[in-house]
């Protein structure tokens, strides 16, 4: 007659923080329980297109700088541009959107942000290629922020139509 052995395995939580308590001996809630990395964004054509104006508004950066005259307003509007990208690829990565029930219309938000950014945009690049087309020193380098920044106004423009029909949609 053989004997058979049963072996129970606990599973132990890998995170620490579980087992702490607080002071009444219940257990520590989580500060950070709302965040939730959102990788699968950046995978559909919203994503690509924030992820676009990010790098592009990087490029416009690097060439147009330093400042030399008349490259002011271009780099004023590429900065804040490439900040409220930043904050709304934070939005969307971390799940803010869905984390917190605040009164906002989001899709309403970006819409009007990208817009205006795109106009901005428009005006910028305009002003950034005629202000260096008669001038000599470090003229290459600032067409060239000019030209980029008419492509990523071309993208700012087709995100705020993909806006405008989710939008359409969602009304």
């Amino acid at each position: 007659m053989m004997t058979e052995t049963v072996v129970n395995v606990e599973q132990v939580p890998a995170n620490n923080n579980a087992n702490k308590t607080t002071a009444q001996g219940g257990p520590q809630p989580n500060r950070f329980g709302w965040i939730q990395m959102n990788v699968d964004y950046f995978k559909t054509t919203p994503g690509i297109l924030k992820l676009a104006e990010f790098i592009l508004g990087i490029l416009c950066m690097s060439l147009a700088t330093p400042g030399y005259t008349g490259t002011g307003f271009f780099l004023f509007v590429v900065v804040a541009a490439f900040i409220l990208t930043l904050l709304w690829i934070f939005v969307y990565f971390l799940g803010v959107r869905e984390a917190f029930e605040f009164p906002i219309n989001w899709i309403l938000t970006e819409f009007l942000n990208t817009g205006v950014v795109s106009l901005l945009y428009f005006l910028a690049f305009i002003i950034q290629l005629i202000t260096w087309s008669s001038r000599y020193h470090y003229k290459g380098v600032n067409i060239a922020a000019g030209i980029f920044g008419m492509i990523n106004t071309g993208v700012y423009a087709f995100a705020t139509y993909l806006l405008h029909l989710e939008w359409k949609n969602r009304n």
